[in-house]
């Protein structure tokens, strides 16, 4: 034992003298030759998967690889690339980036990486690219995970389309989603908010396991995902992106900017997605997909006034409606005598505002003020059923953050304000409820080497409805030595239950909605470690990352489907509910120009159900999946594939309906294929692509589709695709 402790020790002190990091920031010049920080650079290492993206002052800490030649890669979309050769021993350095005006070279800019773990954050955060996105059809939010290990997206029924994220084995419910740290898509956003957000819109998203920063509120159990979208000021001047499927799905983007004089600068990002053709190749008379009329815009401004102060402000209109359930004939008006119907329209209005003041007597001194108000409005209509809902949203946060010269300590401190307010009718009955929530945070950072770093934060949030939430948590992160780190985490998360909006995909059943007690709100814990590790081989580094995480609940809404084949019962947790998260992951450049990654991660998801403790039902047990992908040097060809393996899982028992509804207890493991050819020439992209490649299907998703109105139909036990192959041609036009 003795031996082992000193071992320990003795790697302790190796990693405290040998870990090494250069420090610098990354600028632009105006035309007066003032220095601009350049935000959300990515740099890194020629040959390595180690990178970062400079924050907010243009700055980036970025540690050293082992190698006897490094040179440091520099990239920002519309500037040109820089490769610099550093010093073993230089520490610090200066970098400014200058326009590429010349459009024949888009092709060369386009070296940065596509995804990557964030350096400098001691929370697991994995930055998912603008280049990533481009790898897969990426037409929304949903479909932005396609080469992601850590992230599921399934379908939540056969009928309306509705679509949600698994993190670390749970719902999405519980992993809070954000706007450019603007808390977005819950309560009645929640069931179809994947496709409220086009992809050609963002040019990043950060997924962050875990715990999360306590400035943002208290609603992450498993983690966060933050969505950056296009700013006004980027050198994208002018965007249009055309993309069709074989599935008649047409999606239309087309994006521009400019800039007013040299403090304000605006943009306009508009979407339209349309799918008009009934398809049903299962032949269950039920359109396999929706058919979808979807507007969605946005106008953002920036103001920045270069002595300190910065505004951005905008607004977001969305008006949506889905039309789906049985196929019906255009010359007789029905095939059916009264067909099952589904029609959910939905409209959607935002305004955000997000201002900063950096003091000029104290350059490491900051104050910040988010404001957002959000109107959303749906209409839907599945079956026989109705549900209709309105919620008014207000959020505000207040951040005042500075740190030492030194960077050791850093403070933010600060208060917010939600508010809440749904007006819900289900079945002709009402329900309303107003949710305001005051709070105050604060999170330390303590950093007093590149070796550690420790973040502790806490809130107190005071619910009208629920009284006071307590949230602690802490991050820490340990640099073993320039190829080791190991991340750990902790803390508590809160959510409130919205029973109807989340649960729509029941209604698409004849499942009877039984709620035993009223559903308030969940609370849990989670864990987490994660261990980094770099391996040199042949001039680059090979990446593997191996990383645990636990969720306990203290107090859950059970939604029960076990228990009666006829109900679906909502009740408080009596007993345990967890989440066990396992994943190991490799990423590598084994040649110039292609890169493979590779993952592999299990789930064990239980809570009782009733008086049994049992597995999480309709969600695979373990997920694998490879990602290949190759450019040409000068050709301007792009390949790009995933191979993705969905474990097996748990069906509820269906052994009380007649034979003929009937399905199996369990259900297989399968192999999905998605892969895509991009060919660029100069500002012009054009695409290939294809999506399930297997043409694997779910057989017979929709439980008595030939009685839809009986007591058996049910279109919510959905564990796999619902579709087949689907091919895909697009193109995408950039200019500077």
């Amino acid at each position: 034992m003795k031996l082992i402790f000193y071992s320990f020790f003795i790697l302790m002190l190796s990693g405290n003298s040998i870990a090494q990091s250069l420090k610098g920031n990354v600028y632009e010049l105006d035309d007066s030759g003032v220095k601009i920080p350049l935000i959300g650079t990515n740099v890194f290492w020629e040959g390595s998967q180690v990178g970062t993206t400079t924050d907010e002052n243009g700055f980036f800490d970025l540690k050293k690889v082992d190698s006897d030649h490094l040179h440091l890669v520099v990239s920002y979309i519309g500037y040109e690339p820089v490769d610099i050769e550093i010093p073993v021993d230089q520490d610090t350095i200066e970098i400014v980036l200058s326009i590429n005006r010349e459009l024949n070279e888009v092709v060369v800019t386009a070296t940065s990486l596509s995804k990557f773990i964030d350096e400098l954050d001691a929370k697991q955060t994995e930055v998912i690219t603008s280049k990533e996105l481009l790898k897969a059809a990426c037409c929304n939010l949903s479909e932005s995970f396609t080469t992601n290990a850590s992230v599921d997206v399934q379908f939540q029924d056969a009928v309306t389309g509705a679509k949600q994220i698994q993190l670390l084995g749970l719902s999405g419910l519980y992993t809070q989603m954000l706007f450019e740290n603007i808390p977005t898509l819950k309560g009645l956003g929640s069931t179809f908010g994947l496709g409220y957000v086009p992809g050609p819109w963002m040019t990043s998203i950060s997924v962050s396991k875990g715990a999360a920063s306590v400035t943002n509120g208290y609603e992450s159990v498993t983690g966060q995902i933050n969505l950056e979208y296009k700013k006004p000021d980027d050198l994208e001047r002018y965007y249009f992106n055309a993309f069709q499927s074989t599935h008649f799905k047409t999606d239309l983007n087309a994006n521009a900017a400019t800039h007013l004089n040299d403090n304000l600068s605006t943009m306009i990002l508009a979407h339209v997605d349309f799918n008009q053709k009934a398809m049903d190749y299962n032949n269950d008379t039920f359109k396999d997909q929706p058919n979808v009329k979807q507007f969605n815009f946005v106008n953002r401004w920036k103001y920045q006034s270069f002595e300190g102060f910065e505004s951005q402000f905008g607004v977001q209109v969305l008006n949506e409606e889905r039309r789906g359930g049985q196929i019906t004939d255009s010359q007789s008006n029905s095939v059916f005598n009264n067909p099952y119907q589904i029609n959910v329209d939905t409209k959607r209005y935002e305004v955000f505002a997000k201002n900063g003041y950096v003091f000029d007597d104290e350059a490491y001194t900051s104050i910040g003020l988010i404001l957002n108000a959000q109107w959303h409005d749906q209409k839907s209509l599945l079956g026989l059923r109705q549900y209709n809902g309105n919620q008014k949203t207000f959020y505000a946060n207040l951040l005042f953050q500075t740190k030492t010269e030194d960077d050791i300590h850093s403070v933010t401190l600060g208060g917010s304000f939600a508010l809440d307010k749904y007006d819900e009718s289900f079945d002709g009955i009402n329900f309303s409820r107003n949710e305001s929530r005051p709070g105050i945070f604060a999170e330390y950072t303590y950093s007093p080497s590149n070796v550690l770093t420790i973040v502790p934060g806490v809130r107190v949030d005071f619910h009208n409805l629920y009284g006071t939430f307590f949230t602690p948590r802490l991050h820490a992160k340990y640099t073993f030595d320039e190829n080791t780190t190991l991340r750990a985490s902790a803390g508590k998360g809160y959510r409130s239950v919205n029973l109807f909006s989340e649960n729509l995909n029941y209604l698409a059943s004849s499942r009877n909605f039984v709620i035993i007690n009223n559903p308030t709100y969940e609370e849990a814990w989670n864990y987490g470690l994660n261990l980094t590790r770099y391996f040199p081989i042949n001039d680059r580094d090979l990446r593997i990352s191996a990383e645990y995480y636990r969720t306990d609940f203290l107090k859950q809404t059970i939604v029960d489907i076990d228990s009666d084949i006829r109900e679906v019962k909502f009740y408080d947790l009596n007993g345990k509910s967890y989440s066990n998260n396992y994943q190991l992951e490799l990423a590598y450049q084994p040649i110039d120009r292609l890169d493979l990654s590779a993952a592999i991660r299990f789930t064990d998801v239980k809570a009782n159900y009733g008086d049994e403790l049992l597995i999480k039902p309709l969600s695979s047990k373990y997920k694998g999946l490879l990602t290949l992908s190759y450019s040409t040097l000068e050709s301007g060809w792009l390949f790009d594939s995933s191979f993705l393996l969905n474990g097996n899982g748990r069906i509820p028992s269906t052994k009380q309906n007649p034979v003929e509804y009937q399905r199996e207890e369990s259900f297989p493991a399968y192999l999905t294929v998605n892969a895509q050819i991009t060919k660029k020439i100069e500002m012009l992209d054009i695409y290939l692509g294809v999506e399930n490649l297997t043409n694997y299907k779910q057989d017979n998703p929709i439980i008595a589709s030939d009685d839809p109105f009986g007591d058996y139909f049910d279109a919510s036990m959905i564990w796999g695709p619902i579709d087949g192959t689907k091919f895909y041609l697009g193109v995408r036009l950039s200019v500077l």
